[in-house]
């Protein structure tokens, strides 16, 4: 084995590939089928959109398995361990299990170079296609008709919402990124939609490959009545659902997208609104408007763009908190920080900024300039996002929260110092 640990395999994938992102299937295709793994005996689901990927798998995830079935899932970045990214029944697999598939990966590519992604997904197919899995749910990385997870050929592919994100990768409108995430269509399967209002290109690849798509707003709904909601569908419906555990109303979006889905997928994977009211009611994701136990109320949201960032603003204005909000604030410098700030902008009383840990962090300087043109709440800038964050906690006042967001490496930032 070229390595005993998985921190070092990931070490050397990180300075193997030259280009940290590079889109097409041609390469890790070649190995995916040396290696076998492209036609698994499960079923595949394939979740693709700008926001509200990892929620759709966590509850689909969450209400099949207690339905009965086995399911493994894969989905990115990671917040504090790798392992988070693949999963078997909701549990991380071991070190050992990733360090034998990137063995068996690094062995098949030969002097094909893969990314740390494309190795990370070459594992996560392979791990699945050795244990007895009902069905993999599986997150794409970035965009769809190029990402490494669209090897597989889905058996369903849900689309959540779409908005202005890697523009430079997926092009600058909402019908370049739609044709982009379309691309996970097969001829023939179902594909969900979730975005109300998606971009024209989503339908017209669907016609264009011969898949059947399933709009919400068209094919599918869902109504809020108190603290309970309904979905109803042309064939199915459900009354008095429990509210997903995840908040936000941008979660009964996703939920509905999830519950059509798995209509569709049941003439394979039968589950009944016990399991569905089960599932809502235990989903969690890290990250997610995730309530810390304790006082001050800190909430950490992995927002890291401005669909994100006005999502995040919602949830903020539907529940306010008795005294102030204090913001900590990093992002990544491709992103769009100005129009997350300008979402946020009327929620918070006081921003604390910093650089987060990742190479492609936005600089205080710039961060701090950022806001001294568009705010007019007091603004602190500190040396890091931890040091940011206990300023903010110090500083919260009884009634008062704390919101961490800006990128999964700020949110990772602020776990790390409670595990």
């Amino acid at each position: 084995m070229r390595f005993d640990k998985l921190d070092d395999w990931l070490r050397w994938q990180q300075s193997l590939h030259p280009h940290t992102i590079e889109l097409g299937l041609e390469r890790v295709g070649v190995v995916a089928r040396r290696l076998g793994i492209q036609n698994p005996r499960h079923k595949v689901i394939t979740v693709a959109g700008t926001n509200g990927k990892g929620s759709c798998v966590a509850m689909l995830e969450a209400i099949l398995i207690d339905a009965g079935y086995r399911v493994g899932s894969y989905t990115s970045p990671h917040l504090l361990h790798y392992n988070e990214r693949v999963r078997v029944q909701q549990q991380p697999v071991t070190d050992t299990a990733l360090s034998k598939a990137f063995e068996r990966i690094d062995g098949a590519r030969k002097s094909v170079s893969l990314s740390y992604f494309e190795f990370g997904t070459l594992a996560a197919m392979l791990i699945f296609a050795d244990i007895d899995l009902d069905v993999a749910i599986m997150e794409v990385g970035l965009g769809g008709r190029l990402d490494a997870v669209n090897l597989l050929d889905a058996d369903l592919a849900l689309i959540t919402s779409i908005d202005l994100d890697h523009t430079e990768w997926l092009g600058a409108d909402r019908e370049s990124i739609g044709y982009e995430k379309a691309g996970i269509m097969r001829a023939g399967k179902p594909v969900v939609c979730g975005d109300p209002e998606p971009p024209a290109s989503i339908a017209a690849h669907a016609v264009a490959v011969g898949a059947r798509i399933y709009q919400l707003g068209a094919d599918f709904s869902y109504s809020r009545e108190g603290d309970s909601w309904c979905w109803r569908a042309a064939s199915a419906g459900y009354a008095r659902l429990p509210l997903p555990a995840l908040r936000g109303h941008i979660q009964l979006q996703n939920a509905a997208a999830v519950l059509m889905g798995l209509s569709l997928l049941s003439p394979h994977l039968r589950v009944d609104q016990g399991g569905v009211c089960n599932g809502l009611r235990s989903v969690f994701l890290a990250g997610r408007y995730q309530r810390l136990a304790g006082t001050p109320e800190v909430i950490l949201d992995v927002a890291h763009n401005p669909a994100g960032a006005r999502a995040l603003a919602s949830t903020l204005r539907a529940m306010p908190a008795a005294g102030r909000t204090l913001a900590v604030f990093a992002v990544l410098a491709d992103k769009d920080a100005a129009s997350m700030v300008d979402a946020l902008e009327r929620q918070v009383d006081h921003w604390y900024l910093a650089a987060n840990h990742s190479a492609r962090a936005l600089p205080i300087a710039a961060l701090r300039t950022l806001l001294d043109e568009k705010v007019a709440a007091r603004i602190d800038a500190f040396g890091g996002v931890a040091q940011a964050y206990r300023a903010a906690r110090e500083a919260a006042a009884h009634g008062d929260r704390v919101v961490v967001f800006g990128s999964a490496f700020t949110v990772a930032e602020v776990l790390a110092l409670h595990v």
